[in-house]
């Protein structure tokens, strides 16, 4: 159900991303905190920014946070990068942050259409650069930034300040039903009332539970504190920008799913603009590919890099969901296909179960080094088993992936010398009546359409690679079927036949199943 959800919200949200009034679309940072030359582009109205310890998620965050004027004063001078970036001086000769010029470029889409700014700091003072544009000033938008640091450190926080305070009427304020209904989604139970005191700038939130429960926020879990105080802050905003470094803190896998789940609805019904910064893979896995931003060190450069959006495996491991599982990472659907259809064969006479065989794909060869040493950092390269197609066999691919990984890994190579759509195209023209059923098509219908398409493609002027790949692909859609179901029916059946040219593939798989398992 709520995965379902998830899904309308995000086709719901993309589809809403060009008629909001601001998106800031872009922020690049150069010389600030370690981070050189980074481009962060942000192409879904609620972006999640994960990565390592010391990667710059929590700067990308506040260099966001400077990107707007705000409407209320007294957020002015704590949304700007003098406040939110401040150098650190001591007496002359002593220690002090290093001297140099710092750079935030921003930019926008508006209903006016793109625009750009610069902060940068030089000579210890920070200035807005529009590029020589006239008559042109700061956006001006809501923000709301919420750190850590905001939440109430709770042993500084006393009761009588708030409502034995000498100075100061006491303020009563109950909590709107928007702001209880938002905690109401997330919590295992029911308030009759919430209401925040106030004295003197103090806060304290007293709530009365529906089974006849009352206290103060002095006595609540950490995670129902979060949960109000957002609610109370964030459900009133309209065509906000919402900044919220670490939103899992203190919650429940269960409530972080929720909480994500709502806050894609605020933005969707209140115009809203979401970025958080997140170490938790329920956060990650609620929002879709383009919400993803990583964030990672490259170890042969040193520089903090954006790296694609990661496919379940590669997120599955670099938050330790895959360490009870056989991880293999090939190309694209074809391999994919291929694969699951070896393993179809092979797992049932091996006596291992699906579950335990995890297959990632649609990363691209090039980028399998980048993978291999992403998943030797975090522990998880053991277990993993690179496949790349049979095109790659000569190239510096595996040599490569050898390097990154630091020492020796499993790499296997898909059947044929050329792309993988090939040696399916070529298995299809010598399968068996009895075989051909599993396509929905006999044998001489089979024939003829395959002769039309390769008559069809044989005067096309891409390159090989693409006419196998759009030959394919027109073959799938005249019969009906994904090219992946295809691939795993002609793979499943070779691997059954001792005299074809995937047994290779296939004893390679059997004995890495073998010594995984022991």
């Amino acid at each position: 159900m709520i995965e379902r959800r998830l899904e309308e919200l995000w086709s719901n949200l993309q589809g809403k991303k060009p008629q909001l009034p601001h998106f800031l679309s872009e922020i690049r940072l150069d010389s600030i905190r370690g981070l050189n030359d980074l481009r962060v582009v942000f192409d879904y109205p609620v972006s999640v920014i994960a990565g390592g310890n010391a990667t710059g998620k929590s700067t990308v965050l506040f260099a966001a946070a400077c990107a707007y004027r705000t409407p209320d004063q007294s957020f002015i001078s704590r949304l700007r990068p003098s406040r939110l970036f401040p150098g650190y001086r001591s007496e002359p000769g002593m220690l002090r942050d290093e001297d140099q010029e710092i750079t935030i470029d921003f930019d926008y889409v508006t209903p006016e259409g793109a625009r750009s700014m610069q902060w940068r700091r030089s000579k210890h003072k920070w200035s807005l650069n529009f590029f020589r544009r006239e008559n042109t000033s700061q956006p001006e938008r809501q923000v709301y930034l919420r750190t850590l640091s905001n939440l109430k450190d709770l042993s500084g926080v006393n009761a009588s300040i708030v409502l034995r305070g000498r100075r100061g009427e006491l303020e009563e304020t109950p909590l709107t039903a928007s702001e209880i209904e938002f905690a109401h989604k997330m919590l295992p139970f029911r308030y009759s009332e919430v209401v925040n005191f106030s004295r003197n700038g103090r806060n304290l939130l007293f709530a009365a539970q529906e089974s006849g429960a009352t206290y103060s926020e002095l006595d609540m879990a950490a995670g129902e504190r979060a949960i109000l105080q957002l609610s109370q802050e964030i459900t009133q905003l309209n065509g906000a920008l919402v900044l919220i470094d670490e939103v899992e803190a203190g919650l429940h896998p269960w409530v972080q799913q929720l909480l994500m789940v709502h806050l894609q609805q605020l933005a969707l019904r209140n115009d809203l603009q979401i970025i958080v910064t997140s170490h938790s893979p329920i956060v990650l896995d609620s929002v879709p590919s383009n919400g993803k931003i990583f964030l990672d060190r490259d170890e042969l450069s040193g520089k903090v890099v954006v790296r694609p959006a990661y496919r379940d495996l590669i997120q599955n491991a670099l938050y330790g969901r895959s360490n009870e599982v056989l991880k293999l990472l090939c190309e694209d659907k074809t391999a994919e296909g291929i694969l699951e259809g070896v393993f179809d064969f092979l797992l049932p006479k091996e006596g291992i179960s699906k579950e335990t065989v995890r297959i990632g794909r649609d990363t691209g060869a090039s980028q399998f080094p980048m993978h291999a040493e992403t998943l030797r950092k975090f522990g998880q390269i053991q277990d993993t088993v690179f496949v790349l197609d049979g095109d790659q066999r000569d190239s510096e691919i595996g040599r490569k992936i050898e390097d990154r990984a630091g020492h020796s890994v499993d790499i296997l190579y898909l059947p044929g010398e050329e792309t993988p759509e090939n040696w399916v195209w070529n298995k299809l023209k010598h399968i068996s009546d009895v075989e051909i059923a599993q396509l929905g098509i006999n044998q001489a219908g089979l024939s003829n359409l395959m002769n039309q398409l390769d008559a069809l493609y044989d005067s096309a002027s891409s390159n090989s690679s693409e006419i196998a790949k759009s030959k394919f692909r027109s073959l799938a859609e005249r019969l009906h079927r994904e090219t992946s179901e295809i691939c795993r029916i002609v793979s499943r059946l070779e691997a059954d036949r001792t005299e074809s040219d995937i047994q290779p593939l296939v004893d390679e798989l059997r004995g890495i199943l073998r010594q995984w398992r022991g």
